[in-house]
């Protein structure tokens, strides 16, 4: 096991009703910035339950943050914020809203020069404005970790950038405000918290037991509760299980200790970049292929995923049983709603090959080995075809 330090400041307050939790976490001398998406709070009901909590404060609010945060739009929040003097922001949505709160909190006070200079090359957050959350919709773990990923319109790009500083102070957990989520949210949801942890896991063996059994335990968990939100959307308990598993995928637990990949984001981001598909879309696209691409180095994981996780312990045979595995996640995400191939989107291997020279050209090599260049993108895109 690696050395480590775990440290989550963030305050959980998870159940039916909780919104209204925000009178007695928010303090009442604050001005506060509402930050919001394309107005499906309004429709589901959310938006009031928020503005009933924020009765009485100082709030204005910026709508409009799109499921991609683009640089641009939290920059036009940037220069209201500062004109306003908010002192804190409350961000109400899914994990895109929260990503761009996180970079509109930390730029306000950024004195390093250009603020996309934290994404493009880590400049380090020294403070940043205090922020809460409602989450919407599970899926990125951005409720309760210091990521975000941001996306510039003008240069094409999608990074990402770290810091604790942007940790929500607070973030509140109702799952009946996922009732009304489309299948195809639900779904991007399910997958992205599934390879949230598949790239803590599938690396290779450092002997840590626990967290390999908490990652498992989260796979499996979702495995078994996707059936049951397509079956009924408001189950409540279904999607209850769905929002804390999509918490733990990220929140740093599984992280401890062990070997990190996150090749399979690093090239989803560049085909969102590219192609504007869906997040988790791209995460369907790669992780088989990188799987299939990677048996090798990853084969040890790979078997124990397959026997612990899909029960696949009786193929004696190592080959075999890392076929079968691969297949089995890639069914599951078609089950899911996300399609596993290049071309189930209308997309061609010429056409997702710049993301393999933009990866290159940032000087980036991917894998838990540090041993997945240009070439092997190249190679990975190709085995989604």
């Amino acid at each position: 096991m690696r050395n480590f330090e775990f440290y989550n400041p963030t305050r959980i307050v998870f159940g039916k009703g909780t919104i209204k939790s925000l009178n007695r976490l928010l303090d009442k001398n604050h001005r506060i910035m509402l930050t919001m998406g394309g107005g499906s709070i309004k429709q589901n009901g959310v938006y009031d339950q928020v503005q009933a909590a924020l009765k009485g404060m100082d709030v204005i609010e910026f709508p409009g943050i799109q499921p991609n945060p683009e640089y641009e739009t939290c920059m036009e929040a940037v220069q209201i914020a500062k004109e306003k003097n908010i002192d804190f922001f409350l961000s109400v949505g899914g994990g895109s809203v929260l990503d761009a709160t996180k970079l509109i909190a930390a730029a306000i006070d950024f004195e390093g020069g250009d603020p996309w200079d934290i994404l493009s090359k880590g400049k380090p957050v020294a403070s940043a404005k205090p922020l809460g959350a409602v989450l919407t919709l599970p899926a990125t773990g951005s409720e309760a970790n210091g990521n975000s990923v941001i996306s510039r319109r003008a240069t094409g790009q999608k990074l990402a950038f770290s810091s604790p500083k942007v940790m929500p102070q607070f973030s509140i957990l109702d799952p009946e405000t996922t009732y009304t989520l489309s299948e195809r949210q639900t779904a991007n949801g399910i997958v992205d918290a599934f390879v949230h942890v598949m790239e803590q896991y599938l690396t290779y063996d450092v002997n840590t037991p626990l967290q390999d059994r908490q990652a498992e335990a989260i796979l499996a968990t979702l495995i078994e509760v996707m059936p049951k939100v397509k079956a009924d959307p408001n189950d409540y308990d279904a999607r209850a299980t769905v929002m804390w598993c999509a918490t733990n995928a990220l929140n740093g637990l599984i992280a401890s200790g062990v070997v990190q990949d996150w090749s399979t984001h690093t090239i989803g981001h560049e085909l969102t970049a590219l192609h504007g598909l869906d997040h988790a879309q791209t995460l369907a696209i790669v992780l088989p292929a990188m799987m299939q691409h990677q048996r090798k180095q990853k084969a040890g994981k790979i078997m124990q995923y397959g026997r612990r996780v899909w029960g696949l312990g009786d193929i004696r045979d190592e080959e075999a049983l890392i076929d079968a595995t691969i297949f089995k996640t890639a069914e599951f995400f078609c089950e899911t709603g996300c399609p596993t191939h290049l071309s189930d989107y209308n997309l061609t291997l010429e056409s997702c090959l710049p993301a393999a020279q933009k990866i290159a050209d940032r000087g980036e090599v991917l894998g838990e080995h540090r041993a997945i260049g240009k070439q092997e993108v190249e190679a990975i895109l190709e085995l989604a075809v």
